[in-house]
Formats: C-alpha cells, sequence, structure tokens
C-alpha cells in the first residue's frame, strides 16, 4: 500500500523514486494506491480550492507512469471512510510523546511556522498507519524521510496487538532504487521548493529547467576539473543516462567535458526518457479518472470494512 498527497502535479522524482515500484508491485502483487486528500488537509487546510482538480491531476500523473487501474486498487483516502474511524479508535492508545518525538514534526513547524501545529497535524503519521492497516499491507515503499513515520506505525500495531490480540498487520518499508532525486538547485527535488521537474512538463520547459540547473561550484570555467559526485546532474544522469555514465564522469573530472555541454546532453536524454510517459497523460481522457476512483473506492471499502471489524471486535466494542 502505498500514497500521495494531492499538492499538484507530480515531477520526476516520483516517477524514479516511487510510480516505478508501484508499477512492478501490481503486476505480482495485490496493491491499493491511495491519494490521500485528507494527509494534504495538515499542512494545506486554508487553500481547499484546487484540491479537487489536483487529486485527478495525481491520478493521471500515475496512469501515465503506467500505473494500471486493472492491476492496482486507486481511490481518494476520504471516500473510504473506514480510515478515518481507525484513526479515531488507534488514536486511543498512542502516547501524545510517541507523536511529538517523530522528526518531521519539529521540522516542519519549523519550516512551515506554528500555524501547521494543529491536533490534526500532530496525528499525521498516524493517520498514515491506518492508510495501511486498514488494507492491511504488508509492504509499504517510502522515501528516507518516511521512515520514522513507519516505524512508529509498526510500534502502533504491536501495542494494540499487545492489547487486544493479534489483529493487525505490521507492514515492513522497501526503499526504491532512487530514493533521493535531487532538484534543479541541487536539494531534493520537490514542489515546494520549487526545484522540479514535472512529469507533464512539456520538452522545452524540461530544457529550460535544466540549463538552468546548478553543478559543482568549484567548476567555474569549461576546463576546470569537476566532481561529478557534487552534482545534480550527473546524478541525473546516473537514472535516464546510464551507459554514458562511466565517460562523463571521467570526462567531467578531467575538464573535458563542460557543463553547458553536460547540461544539452541531459535535457536531450531526459526527453527521450520521458517521452513515452508524456504521450500516455496526453492521451487519457481526464473524465476517465472519476470512474477509476469509484471503482477503487469500492473495492478499497470491501477490505476496510473487514479490517475495521475486525479491529473492533478485539476492542470488544458493543
Amino acid at each position: 500500500m502505498s500514497g500521495m498527497r494531492p499538492t499538484g502535479r507530480l515531477h520526476i522524482g516520483h516517477l524514479v523514486g516511487v510510480l516505478t515500484q508501484w508499477v512492478e508491485f501490481a503486476k505480482g502483487d495485490e496493491v491499493f494506491f491511495e491519494v490521500a486528500d485528507l494527509h494534504a488537509l495538515t499542512t494545506a487546510y486554508e487553500r481547499t480550492g484546487a484540491l479537487r482538480v489536483n487529486v485527478r491531476e495525481t491520478v493521471l500523473d500515475w496512469l501515465a507512469a503506467g500505473v494500471d487501474p486493472a492491476r492496482a486498487t486507486m481511490y481518494v483516502q476520504s471516500h473510504v471512510p473506514e480510515i478515518s474511524e481507525l484513526h479515531l479508535l488507534l488514536s486511543m492508545i498512542v502516547p501524545i510523546s510517541w507523536l511529538q518525538r517523530v522528526p518531521t514534526f519539529k521540522d516542519q513547524i519549523g519550516a512551515l511556522g506554528a500555524e501547521v501545529a494543529t491536533y490534526g497535524f500532530l496525528g499525521y503519521p498516524l493517520m498514515q498507519l491506518c492508510d495501511i492497516a486498514i488494507m492491511r499491507a504488508d509492504t509499504v515503499p517510502v522515501g528516507k524521510d518516511q521512515l520514522s513515520h513507519l516505524e512508529l506505525g509498526r510500534e502502533i500495531v504491536r501495542r494494540f496487538n499487545f492489547l487486544y490480540g493479534p489483529t493487525l498487520v505490521e507492514p515492513q518499508a522497501t526503499l526504491s532504487e532512487f530514493p533521493d532525486v535531487p532538484g534543479t538547485d541541487g536539494r531534493k527535488m520537490s514542489k515546494s521548493y520549487d526545484n522540479h521537474i514535472e512529469i507533464a512538463d512539456d520538452e522545452a520547459a524540461t530544457t529550460k529547467k535544466v540549463r538552468a540547473m546548478v553543478t559543482d561550484p568549484l567548476k567555474v570555467r569549461r576546463h576546470d576539473p569537476g566532481r561529478p559526485e557534487v552534482c545534480p546532474v550527473f546524478a541525473l544522469q546516473r537514472i535516464v543516462n546510464t551507459d554514458r555514465v562511466p565517460w562523463i564522469d571521467e570526462n567531467c573530472r578531467t575538464g573535458a567535458l563542460g557543463c553547458v555541454d553536460c547540461k544539452a546532453e541531459l535535457a536531450e536524454r531526459l526527453n527521450a526518457f520521458m517521452r513515452p510517459v508524456r504521450e500516455r497523460r496526453l492521451a487519457i481522457a481526464p473524465e476517465s479518472v472519476d470512474a477509476i476512483l469509484e471503482d477503487g473506492a469500492a473495492k478499497a471499502r470491501a477490505v476496510a470494512r473487514g479490517t475495521l471489524a475486525d479491529v473492533k471486535s478485539a476492542m470488544q466494542l458493543p
């Protein structure tokens, strides 16, 4: 089971970091992929005007990446109310101190301001666990920044099963081959940093963004020797231009390859890499997303009702 917040169009970091895993999991396993609209409210509760549009845009990117609705159950979080009910029940057994110690809680308050320090934001990791547990998922693809959330979720499952008997599944994490994709400024690619290249970008926009990327700050002139290991352009070359990586590495270090030429080659290879994904996206009728999500919610609720019934029975609720 995995999910994403609908905060806008997805970028290539999502594609190579998460969506490629989703496609592979769907080939042989039962998979559930959630558009986490309730999670979006934890940091954007006062900005909901684009939420419905962003839900559709998110799923369009999933479909463009190759996620097959015939193999994967895709649904909107708020369309499965059992998740919220499970969140309420599990909140009764989770110490506040457990939630406060999650690193991202203090980090995001520092970054986003005290206005996000709400009851819902504090319980964000618990709701993540409920997303997973309600579907009885045993494997969760995550980024490194989410590992602490999943470990907390595992603790909560163990606490519940200790108190009420073995009922919930303890999930395991799996990291992608490229868990941290750099953005155009060298930081992790993120919409919040505005350093991302969108899946839906056209080739001209992609080329423009690649040309503006930062490189090794010590490689000032064309023939200066470079350090590929600190260059985000080289990091993207390793993803989309693998056969040329040894040559680029050697010629960057000797100064034979300049940054302008390296960026030009990256832009060409990146556009070629993204072309089939973007063509699929353009071919999808946006209104088809609604039917996919409606069907997915029905399938997800069927599983969620069973899990919730087992939880209530274990807690001996009337």
